[in-house]
């Protein structure tokens, strides 16, 4: 099925039902929401023809409306980030050949320096702001000027979306997907999360990720449900947002749980977030104590998910009933994949499908299925090492237990060799991170003349902790999980958060020029 002829489905059964909450008071049905929709895809293809279309907004009912005017145009939506350079953004919206960019109020002047460098001959404004440029034309009278019945031309084709991987030391690449692979990733989220037409959603990561788009945005639409759009995360909103609206379902990432919960137990006010029926998280280490907080302090259904990507939403899941037995699990295989954990190989070959590794074992994580992409945009050397008769390489470690569940060990180029021993950083980093003054770390290797490399470790504490190198050494050694060899034989220890992409990931680089270098 067609992810177009999904959410076509949506609004013939709800077209009267609130689709999309705005944090400045707009509201759509699913009625107003096609219409407007409807009538962009028109405007954008009597603009550009079947080109690609790019659009740079924070969460925003533009963002919302140009993804399902992509879906009728059948021209893909190229999602940028608005947390991108200019010379980024130019980059990645020449690479997938996009013609036109919609923008909001938010990123007006990077916008024009698009156009005035002719990365765009055309863009479109959503907001309020004044932009007088003979280029760039007001999007809501683009909408007023447009057809309300979708052109007999369209669709152009199958495309769906554009969407760039978050990488922390390369140039993001640029991975295309088609409607019935979105479609796929949808309904499995639907079925992961039990979601239907009652649900309320809280969208307050970055709608432009692919974590945002197809586990969170679609699957929401497709089954008729609201969604709250936040346009860029504040906890103290988001919990309001929460609160006002009666909020059944939330995405977040671990560190804004952590804030989430802070906020929650802190001295000021505490919000009432009992409609929370399933808190979707993922894309770093989830600990066991940030799992016990948050059943605390917001809800008790914690679904810790595991994906990348190039694969679509997810592909693996664990529900909050098997995370007691099981912590830090990321789950089985979720519905529409086939996961193998395999042999480990060095990146320049591809891992062979049938070594798989037995019950307490490491090994890297393979997968296929039919929501998978099959290749990078412009980038056929990372294809060939990414893509490999059908089945899509991860280069994340994990170690699978005797019941099936999988953990995250690291990933395959993260792994320190320290006096010929291999140490995956995540495992350390998972039992520093359960210190009860320690609110994340960071592990890393640094090169060293007699071992190799050392094993070191950027650490978070509380502000007004008073935390020793000696005192984290000496957790390490009593810690039953962690071989002496795996300890770190470095520290810095820091009230200064991490630095993260909009997924998570930490960048590691920009924490070992700050601390070591």
């Amino acid at each position: 099925m067609k992810l177009n002829d999904a959410l076509a489905r949506t609004v013939r059964c709800y077209p009267d039902k609130l689709a999309l909450v705005t944090d400045d008071g707009r509201s759509f049905t699913y009625a107003e929401l096609d219409e407007r929709s409807t009538r962009l895809a028109n405007a954008l293809s009597e603009r550009v023809g079947a080109a690609r279309v790019a659009v740079l907004t924070i969460n925003d009912a533009s963002s919302i409306e140009s993804m399902w005017a992509g879906n009728k145009r059948g021209s893909a939506t190229v999602q940028l980030s608005y947390r991108a350079t200019v010379t980024e953004l130019a980059d990645m919206a020449t690479t997938a050949d996009a013609e036109l960019l919609v923008f909001d109020d938010h990123n007006v002047e990077d916008a024009v320096e698009l156009v005035d460098r002719g990365t765009f001959e055309r863009a479109i404004h959503a907001g309020e702001k004044s932009v007088d440029h003979e280029a760039i034309e007001s999007y809501e009278a683009v909408l007023d000027d447009a057809s309300p019945e979708l052109d007999a031309s369209l669709p152009h084709g199958e495309e769906c979306a554009v969407l760039h991987t978050s990488g922390t030391t390369s140039v993001p690449k640029t991975v295309q997907f088609d409607q019935e692979q979105l479609w796929y990733g949808a309904v499995q989220v639907i079925m992961e999360h039990g979601i239907d037409e009652t649900d309320v959603a809280l969208c307050t990561s970055p709608w432009y990720h692919m974590v945002t788009t197809d586990a969170w945005l679609y699957p929401h639409f497709v089954a008729g449900a609201t969604v709250v759009l936040h346009s860029t995360f504040e906890p103290e909103e988001a919990l309001d947002l929460i609160e006002t609206h009666g909020v059944t379902g939330l995405l977040a990432v671990p560190t804004q749980l952590k804030t989430l919960n802070d906020i929650q137990r802190g001295d000021g006010r505490t919000y009432d977030t009992d409609t929370i029926g399933y808190i979707r998280t993922g894309g770093a280490i989830v600990t066991e104590n940030l799992i016990e907080e948050t059943h605390e302090h917001i809800s008790e259904h914690v679904y810790n998910t595991y994906g990348m990507t190039e694969a679509g939403p997810d592909l693996t899941f664990a529900h909050p009933s098997v995370q007691e037995e099981h912590p830090g699990t990321i789950g089985k295989e979720s519905f529409t994949w086939e996961i193998r954990v395999v042999d480990s190989v060095p990146l320049d070959e591809h891992p062979d499908p049938e070594a798989t590794v037995d019950a307490g074992e490491r090994g890297e994580i393979i997968a296929r299925g039919p929501g998978m992409s099959h290749e990078y945009i412009d980038n056929d050397e990372a294809s060939e090492r990414s893509y490999f008769d059908g089945w899509l390489r991860t280069r994340d470690v994990a170690r699978i237990d005797e019941d099936g569940y999988l953990y995250i060990v690291d990933r395959v180029d993260n792994m320190i060799v320290s006096g010929g021993e291999n140490v995956y950083p995540a495992e350390v980093e998972r039992v520093l991170g359960n210190h009860p003054d320690v609110i994340e770390a960071c592990v890393f290797g640094r090169d060293d003349e007699q071992w190799g490399q050392v094993v070191t470790a950027v650490v978070v504490v509380e502000e007004g902790q008073e935390l020793t190198d000696d005192e984290l050494d000496e957790y390490c050694l009593q810690h039953d999980g962690l071989a002496d060899f795996k300890r770190p034989r470095a520290y810095a220890i820091t009230e200064d958060e991490l630095p993260r992409t909009d997924t998570g990931t930490i960048m590691r680089e920009q924490l070992i020029d700050k601390h070591f270098d």
